[in-house]
């Protein structure tokens, strides 16, 4: 759920509830400038349903509602990508893992004393990840030791066996925004043939590591050609034509191809607007299924469960 500027008047979650979701993912932003070693949090000028004020009152909002909370603490650079994210001197690394660990255990306290069920302890830091496995380790036995929910790490779809810690957790987390096919309306039948693949490297790697795999993220936008490298798609949205079709389709074979399979523990769709509030100007053509195609698909499929 993307956060909103400013505070509910009412309860937009229950509108999650009404598509048959059980889960709902909130996400504090922190920020920090490129090549800076601290992080940005509870600034006057973020949005309200970033701060703990915010989250707090969502998660309550959400546990009303009776869907349960992921509590997703992620790191926003503007102009780059925290996954790009590195250091040259320990000292640097340092003093950035002071300032992640600061943030994140804040957000542990917080999903204590809200009782929320499940925290990914970061999301897309790849180098980090690749490069300081002990900083990690250390972080999620502290985690643990004070946090009785359930722990996973959102790795990038193409980086998540590059992650040291996943015997640490309760989930492989996955950004699943894999390419899948270049056509501009793909077919469910296209596209459960591009997954197979990718389904058979999945399953192989649950069983390898006994873990479940969770898509910590997973979404289309409602454009031409939207199953095939988003992020770039992202850079031109503007001048892509409107497709819902394209978007319901990806969503419907993303489902048919990983419903069954005993390693998929579900995952999170990206994204929804509460009351359509908080968008970028186009929701019509982006990743939110709110009034589209997709909203009865995604509502048929979770209605399974």
């Amino acid at each position: 759920m993307v956060a909103p500027k400013t505070e509910f008047t009412n309860n937009p979650l229950s509108k999650i509830k009404d598509h048959e979701a059980n889960w709902v993912s909130l996400v504090p932003f922190a920020f920090m400038g490129e090549g800076q070693t601290s992080l940005g949090y509870e600034k006057s000028w973020q949005w309200w349903g970033e701060t703990r004020k915010g989250i707090r009152k969502s998660a309550r909002l959400a546990k009303s509602s009776g869907l349960k909370v992921m509590l997703k603490p992620q790191v926003y650079v503007p102009g780059s990508w925290i996954g790009s994210v590195d250091f040259e001197t320990t000292e640097e690394w340092l003093q950035w893992e002071t300032s992640y660990r600061t943030y994140l255990m804040s957000m542990v306290e917080l999903a204590v004393e809200e009782g929320i069920e499940m925290i990914c302890i970061g999301t897309e830091i790849q180098n980090s990840m690749e490069k300081r496995e002990r900083f990690w380790r250390e972080m999620i036995q502290d985690i643990r030791q004070q946090y009785e929910g359930l722990l996973v790490y959102s790795a990038n779809w193409d980086s998540y066996k590059d992650v040291p810690v996943w015997d640490a957790l309760d989930f492989i987390g996955i950004s699943a925004y894999f390419p899948l096919s270049k056509s501009e309306t793909p077919s469910q039948r296209e596209l459960l043939r591009k997954w197979r693949p990718i389904i058979n490297r999945l399953d192989l790697y649950s069983k390898r590591t006994q873990k479940p795999i969770l898509f910590t993220e997973f979404g289309y936008l409602s454009v031409d050609g939207c199953a095939y490298r988003a992020w770039e798609l992202e850079k031109k949205v503007h001048q892509l034509d409107l497709n819902e079709l394209a978007q319901a389709n990806a969503i419907d074979a993303l489902f048919m191809a990983h419903w069954n399979q005993g390693y998929w523990a579900g995952g999170f769709l990206w994204k929804w607007f509460p009351n359509m509030k908080g968008h970028e100007g186009y929701p019509e053509k982006d990743y939110t299924p709110q009034g589209k195609e997709a909203a009865a698909v995604l509502k048929r499929w979770y209605a399974r469960d």
